[in-house]
């Protein structure tokens, strides 16, 4: 068989593995009733709101969330990349079926097995090219495993984690295989930049990968100059692609740092094509020192452009954000949280996140103490040791570090199931056992669980009251929903379940872009009902909704105790609201606006 269809006969296996996995984890969802469609989380819900928008006819190019914030709403900074696909299976199915809500469930179902079953193949093929055949079968066990308990792919998870954690993978496995597949790095290169396109939570992976080819380019020039040129052509063209498409020519001049703009566009163009053209030089294949010197100009030049067009991009992401929203909002996101935070605050919940990415750093480190330095574990140690620092500095990282460990973790197992292969011995299989156990993130996930659970003081029974207090269920939002539209004053961690169940419009929501909005809200609940009062009136609210378990609100209370909040919490109702029978003892409990006269 020729190589071309032995690659081809590979790629379609490790496809009906993944394939064979998804349905696998789709059966279990339904198993379950596909239950965590029934939770509320803010980013999901948005952005099913942002679909409904695009195709309720709103703009392309218009990203604004008219219905959260201050009057006229604010600008969102997420792409319609990830709107696409979601819009066009609720178009579909719609059309087929004539129920746009059961088009949206449908979406919200396919729309995270597709990643799953995409990330699941690219992770196959990047064990494949990194350990060999027999990596496959671990590979998709653990890897399917922790995808499936990380919850990024559950039904209902439309939001774009799990589509930058797909097209990181492929880019990895791409760049593994393009030795042997000449095309695999210019498409590696497309998916760098999409998964930028997509969010600028990835820069550290892109960033990483275009240095990896880049240093494999001068480490090699004779047999990586084709892989670093098609990377940067691949790189800088899908950017542009990326640019025409998403950035309307009114704001080409625009440079916005937490999204795709004029200033993702211009970095990634001079990095790609000066990658490419070095790489197409041959006077820069001559000798490491010509590769190095022309790359380090290039990442000179690169810098000198940031720093003279777009300074503002160099801060730290949340440096302008004002004060009193890092206090008593970014502070207390739980993804936003430091591995030492962590350790202080939950240290059972540390193994969960750090253990299997911890383990094969170890893995990787015993691979390099044997001498060398081979091309493919140096891909994959770079991306695993920026992911476990970025994991340290902010929990959500150890996303992408429990997906890159699933790789050194499968040429483990797989060494230790060819050992037992060779030896029967009781010792042996219990070994391989053990390391079985120890590669699978969810073994983790259930110790630290059970962890959490034994070290917790018993809690009291809950009554029938107490239902749903942190307001983590659809069904809560139910009465809401039925009032007649107008503009709400709630909390900002119920901002988006509220736009999606109801057509109401709100104020506050976790997103950092809506600091006007946020800050209202914080003033309404926080100042004495007087001063809430001339807020609400300002601003012709209708309707004021509290979550009276929700973290949100004890925090909000502890930090004014004699605030509009803690009042209604307390059952002090001020004479301009009116408690809405209906909600009394719900989760959300709703007040109408009493009008003067």
């Amino acid at each position: 068989m020729s190589a071309a269809k032995d690659g081809a006969a590979t790629w379609k296996f490790d496809f009906m593995l993944a394939l064979l996995a998804t349905l696998a984890a789709f059966a279990f969802n339904a198993w379950m009733g596909f239950s965590a469609l029934a939770d509320v989380d803010n980013d999901n819900l948005m952005r099913l709101v942002e679909v409904r928008d695009l195709l309720n006819g709103q703009g392309w190019f218009d990203l604004h969330q008219y219905r959260m914030g201050l009057e006229g709403g604010f600008v969102m900074h997420w792409s319609r990349l990830v709107d696409t696909p979601i819009a066009a299976i609720t178009l579909t199915v719609s059309a087929l079926t004539g129920s746009r809500p059961l088009a949206e469930q449908i979406a919200q179902v396919l729309w995270p097995a597709l990643l799953f079953c995409s990330t699941l193949f690219f992770t196959i093929r990047a064990a494949r090219a990194f350990a060999g055949r027999s990596a496959v079968l671990p590979s998709v066990i653990v890897g399917a495993a922790g995808y499936q308990f990380l919850g990024i792919y559950s039904p209902g998870a439309l939001d774009h984690h799990n589509v930058q954690l797909m097209l990181t993978m492929a880019s990895l496995a791409l760049l593994l295989e393009a030795p042997v597949h000449r095309a695999a790095a210019l498409f590696s290169g497309l998916c760098a930049a999409l998964t930028l396109a997509v969010g600028m939570e990835t820069v550290p992976y892109v960033a990483t990968i275009g240095v990896c080819v880049s240093l494999l380019f001068v480490a090699d020039a004779s047999g990586e100059r084709r892989i670093a040129r098609d990377f940067g052509l691949g790189f800088a063209g899908v950017s542009g692609l990326v640019f025409l498409a998403t950035i309307p020519a009114s704001a080409w001049g625009e440079a916005q740092c937490d999204a795709f703009s004029t200033v993702q566009f211009v970095v990634a163009a001079i990095a790609g094509v000066g990658l490419s053209a070095i790489a197409s030089v041959e006077f820069t294949a001559r000798s490491r020192w010509y590769g190095l010197s022309s790359l380090a100009m290039l990442a000179v030049a690169v810098g000198l452009v940031t720093l003279a067009l777009f300074p503002q991009c160099l801060a730290a992401p949340y440096a302008d954000l004002d004060p009193r929203l890092k206090e008593l909002w970014l502070d207390h996101i739980s993804e936003a949280q430091s591995l030492f935070a962590l350790i202080v605050d939950t240290p059972a919940l540390v193994a969960a996140r750090y253990a299997t990415p911890l383990v094969a750093i170890v893995l990787m480190a015993r691979r390099f103490g044997r001498g060398g330095w081979p091309r493919q574990d140096s891909l994959v140690a770079a991306l695993l040791l920026v992911a476990f620092g970025v994991a340290a500095w902010q929990v959500r990282g150890s996303t992408f570090s429990i997906a890159f460990a699933v790789i050194p973790l499968s040429a483990w197992i797989a060494t230790w199931r060819a050992r037992a292969q060779n030896n029967s011995s009781l010792a042996v299989a219990m070994r391989l056992a053990a390391v079985w156990l120890v590669s699978i993130n969810p073994v983790w996930m259930g110790a630290a669980a059970a962890t959490s659970t034994a070290l917790e003081k018993k809690a009291p029974v809950a009554d029938a009251g107490d239902t749903d207090r942190d307001c983590g269920k659809a069904a809560s939002f139910a009465a809401l929903g039925r009032m007649p539209e107008t503009t709400v004053l709630a909390p900002s961690d119920i901002g988006s379940p509220i736009l999606a169940f109801s057509g109401h419009r709100v104020f506050a929501g976790p997103y950092h872009r809506n600091v006007a909005g946020n800050l209202l809200v914080l003033d309404a609940f926080l100042g004495t009902p007087d001063e809430a009062r001339k807020i609400v009136e300002a601003h012709r609210v209708g309707l004021v909704a509290i979550c009276r378990g929700s973290f949100e609100s004890v925090m909000l209370v502890k930090k004014a105790p004699r605030g509009l909040l803690s009042d209604l919490l307390q059952g002090s109702v001020p004479d301009w609201l009116e408690p809405v029978a209906e909600t009394k003892g719900s989760p959300i409990e709703v007040y109408r606006v009493r009008r003067a006269g």
